[in-house]
C-alpha cells in the first residue's frame, strides 16, 4: 500500500476568479471532505499531484499525507483523491476533491482487475478473449488496499469464463461487486454471413400478335364473287 505527501494552502476565497487566479499561478483549488468537518477550501500543484498519482501503482487508492503549513488540524491528515477534474483540451487537473480517510475504519474502493497468461482456447482453438470487467469493488481498511487483482486466464479453453467470485480475496477484504458478473471468457469467433445476392430472372417478352391487314376493295370484290358463285 502506497503512501506519500502533498503540500496543500487553505484558502477562504472560493469562486470562479478565485480559480482563475489560482490557475494562473500554478495552482488549483480543492475541496477537503470527511473527518466529521464542514468541507474545507484548499488549494495545490498540480503537477505535483500528478507526480503523487502517477508515481505510485495504487493511482487513486494512494493514501496521501497533507502538509498542510500554519494549519495544525489538517497537518498530516491522511487522504484519498476521491474526483478530479480535467481540462477538456489539454487534459491537466484544474480540480481535485479530497476525502479524509480513517485509518481504523474500512472504506469501499475499486481495485482494478489485469489478465495474465495466453488461454490454450485463443492459442489452439482460434477462440476470442472478452475482457468484460475491468475493475471490482471491495472494502477492506484502507492500509490493506489491494494495488491490483491479477487473474491467471491460462487454462481457459473455448466457452470457459471466469467470475467475480472466482477471484482469491487477501484476508480482511469483503468483496461488493456482484460475483456473477463475468470477468473473462473465450468465445468462438463471430463468421461473417455471406450476403445473398438475388438474381432477377430475365423476364419474357410477350411476342406481339399480327395484326390483320387491312383488305383492299379489290380483295373484297373477290371474296364477295366467290360467295355469290357458292350459291
Amino acid at each position: 500500500m502506497a503512501e506519500t505527501h502533498l503540500e496543500v494552502q487553505a484558502r477562504e476565497k472560493t469562486g470562479k476568479g478565485v480559480a482563475r487566479k489560482l490557475r494562473v499561478a500554478g495552482q488549483i483549488p480543492a475541496v477537503l471532505y470527511g473527518g466529521g468537518r464542514p468541507a474545507f477550501s484548499l488549494s495545490l500543484n498540480p503537477l505535483q499531484l500528478h507526480k503523487v498519482l502517477h508515481g505510485s501503482e495504487m493511482g487513486m487508492n494512494t493514501l496521501i499525507d497533507l502538509k498542510v503549513s500554519g494549519h495544525d488540524e489538517l497537518d498530516g491528515k491522511t487522504v484519498m483523491v476521491r474526483d478530479l477534474q480535467r481540462d477538456p483540451v489539454k487534459g491537466t487537473f484544474i480540480h481535485a476533491d479530497l476525502y479524509e480517510v480513517d485509518l481504523s475504519q474500512k472504506i469501499e474502493v475499486q481495485v482494478p482487475l489485469h489478465l495474465a497468461g495466453k488461454s490454450k482456447g485463443v492459442e489452439f482453438a482460434g477462440g476470442i478473449l472478452d475482457h468484460a470487467l475491468r475493475e471490482i469493488e471491495v472494502r477492506c481498511l484502507p492500509r490493506a488496499i489491494p494495488d491490483e487483482f491479477v487473474v491467471d486466464v491460462t487454462e481457459l479453453d473455448l466457452g470457459d469464463s471466469l467470475h467475480v467470485r472466482d477471484i482469491a480475496l487477501p484476508a480482511g477484504v469483503e468483496l461488493i461487486s456482484d460475483g456473477d458478473l463475468s470477468l473473462v471468457s473465450v468465445v468462438a469467433p463471430v463468421k461473417e454471413e455471406e450476403p445473398v445476392v438475388e438474381v432477377a430472372e430475365p423476364s419474357r417478352a410477350r411476342t406481339p400478335r399480327a395484326m390483320p391487314l387491312p383488305r383492299t376493295r379489290a380483295a373484297t370484290r373477290r371474296r364477295a364473287a366467290t360467295s355469290a358463285a357458292a350459291l
